[in-house]
């Protein structure tokens, strides 16, 4: 089989133009998205959808609530959480904030994860409910052994069944629906 790669010739000339030449960023994706495919299905899990309308919208709220907390640009925030709709959202709503995202591998130890928020410096850590045993000890490493403060502390409970549990008194959700979509 043979292949004609003639057609793809990046000396044809073509002007660069918003429709063939834009920078795809996770925040320009997110809005043209958004945009042309408002009522698509972005995220299934379990028996809950969104739609890319409705991510977008969750995000923007997101982010607006991390402002709220005086989250500024440049801040780190930590998460810890395997592959949930919070997850997915927080790689768009960390940018959005102007601010940079640590995804901490769910695997590791909390001696590990506790080494992650110290050269970090996150403010705020975003915990999968699953992952609170390791968490909570990473924190007690972290404000003991290294003398550090205590981030914020967000649990992201389960979308479809939520369990209620929480370390300290903000929630995933919580914060979603007190933002500003816009």
């Amino acid at each position: 089989m043979q292949f004609n790669f003639a057609l793809l010739d990046p000396t044809d000339n073509l002007p660069k133009c918003g429709a063939n030449s834009v920078p795809l960023t996770p925040l320009t994706f997110l809005t043209r998205i958004s945009n042309s495919y408002a009522n698509r299905t972005s995220i299934i899990y379990a028996n809950i959808q969104f739609t890319w309308h409705e991510t977008h919208k969750r995000c923007g709220r997101l982010a607006s609530s991390l402002k709220f907390l005086n989250i500024v640009k440049n801040d780190v925030v930590s998460v810890l959480a395997p592959n949930v709709p919070a997850m997915l959202e927080m790689h768009f709503v960390v940018p959005m904030a102007g601010d940079v995202l640590n995804a901490i591998n769910t695997r590791l130890d909390a001696i590990n994860v506790a080494l992650i928020l110290k050269h970090s410096e996150a403010k705020i850590f975003f915990i999968n409910y699953e992952y609170i045993d390791k968490a909570k000890k990473a924190i007690e490493i972290l404000m003991s052994d290294f003398q550090m403060p205590m981030p914020l502390v967000v649990v992201i409970d389960d979308l479809d069944s939520p369990t209620g549990i929480r370390l300290k008194e903000l929630e995933y959700e919580q914060l979603v629906f007190q933002g500003n979509p816009d």
